[in-house]
């Protein structure tokens, strides 16, 4: 990574703390993406209509006010201020889409960094399923040879019974004579 670079991203874990899931999906306020690309949001949310027809609804979408409601209250410290209209909300494609509209070094840098969190996040997300899969395979395992061990243990109790108390047994054969 060039000093130039190096100069305009953010830390990986800022960016981490700005992604929310909305509607099952994984997205960053217009706000929080305005502040990394360090524009206002008005400048950002004006690019975007200017090129609306580049964020269909699955690259963007408004929260409704109580989806902002929900995650305002998911903070402490309200840092929203007097915020007038509801805000704009980018999916991953829809942050892509964004490095067209905005141009600058900075805006360039930080989206490559998003895209490549997205990345790294989508990528956690696979390995946690695949652990979880092999966790219940093992889970599965081990019920089966409970089962197995209980099955064990109950024909040595039998056993073990008929050891202590021998059933009378009448003799059949040759009789001798006592």
């Amino acid at each position: 990574m060039s000093k130039k670079e190096n100069l305009l991203t953010v830390p990986d874990e800022l960016v981490m703390n700005k992604i929310y899931l909305i509607r099952e999906q994984k997205v960053m306020l217009d706000s929080d993406l305005a502040d990394l690309y360090q524009v206002a949001t008005k400048v950002l949310n004006q690019q975007v209509k200017r090129n609306l027809k580049r964020f269909p609804d699955d690259f963007m979408f408004q929260l409704t006010q109580k989806e902002f409601d929900n995650l305002k209250s998911q903070f402490v410290t309200s840092s929203w201020g007097g915020t007038r209209k509801l805000p704009f909300v980018f999916t991953e494609q829809g942050v892509a889409m964004l490095s067209g509209v905005l141009n600058s070094d900075r805006a360039i840098a930080v989206n490559i960094q998003i895209m490549r969190i997205f990345s790294k996040i989508r990528k956690m997300l696979v390995d946690n399923t695949e652990l979880r899969l092999d966790i219940e395979k093992i889970k599965n395992k081990l019920d089966n040879q409970d089962k197995n061990m209980e099955i064990v243990f109950r024909y040595l109790d039998e056993l073990l019974e008929k050891k202590e108390n021998p059933e009378v047994r009448n003799r059949i054969g040759y009789k001798t004579s006592e």
